[in-house]
């Protein structure tokens, strides 16, 4: 089994804590995680750019002079595309969509890999509470008594836990997220990961592989 050491708000050490195999024990496979990632960033992705057609541009209806008799080449419309001011073809549309399929399965066990490369490199910190009045300076102090001190961090918490993640806006390298959102993008923008014994437990209960 999977062990880290619990810490408690004070500093000290509390003794280990165990964690669940299936969920930080597992070997990690790069290529699983990289396509977490895409299908997770490209997901978020959204199209600026956008063309008008033909049917979208402003012009008249009216075609431009008779079919025949004139000379001239054949024409129907003052908005198809080869007009100054037409429509535009193949030009890029916002209604992109850019999303990248990757099922449920593969994407919990990549951020079962991620958990656990934390924990292979002491890189995951735990700690028995985060308690408080929502103050940025209690939170600072706490922080500062644990490895994680003046690193770049990501502190995990049960929802409920909102002064937390109130008291941690102002402190910098410190985000925080609630359990039920683990993402694996969050968790390798940051060094470490501070994450409460109630997290744990929860992030275990959902994300466990069975």
């Amino acid at each position: 089994m999977a062990r880290v050491t619990l810490y408690s708000i004070d500093g000290s050490k509390k003794g280990d804590l165990t964690l669940e195999d299936s969920l930080f024990g597992v070997k990690v496979n790069p290529a699983l995680v990289h396509e977490a990632i895409v299908a997770q960033t490209a997901g978020s992705r959204a199209a600026i750019a956008h063309t008008k057609t033909r049917d979208e541009v402003t012009g008249t209806g009216k075609k431009p002079w008779k079919q025949k008799g004139t000379g001239r080449a054949r024409h129907g419309s003052r908005r198809s595309p080869i007009w100054s001011g037409g429509g535009i073809t193949f030009g890029p549309r916002s209604d992109r969509n850019f999303a990248v399929k990757i099922n449920r399965q593969a994407r919990r066990k990549a951020l079962a890999m991620v958990l656990s490369d934390k924990v292979a490199n002491d890189r995951l910190v735990a700690v028995e509470n985060l308690t408080g009045d929502g103050k940025t300076k209690e939170l600072s102090q706490t922080l500062g008594r644990l490895p994680t001190a003046g690193k770049k961090t990501l502190i995990v918490t049960t929802p409920e836990n909102k002064l937390v993640s109130r008291a941690a806006r102002n402190i910098p390298k410190i985000s925080t997220i609630p359990a039920n959102a683990l993402n694996i993008v969050d968790l390798l923008r940051f060094d470490y990961v501070l994450i409460t014994e109630p997290a744990v437990a929860m992030v275990t209960q959902i994300y466990k592989r069975t």
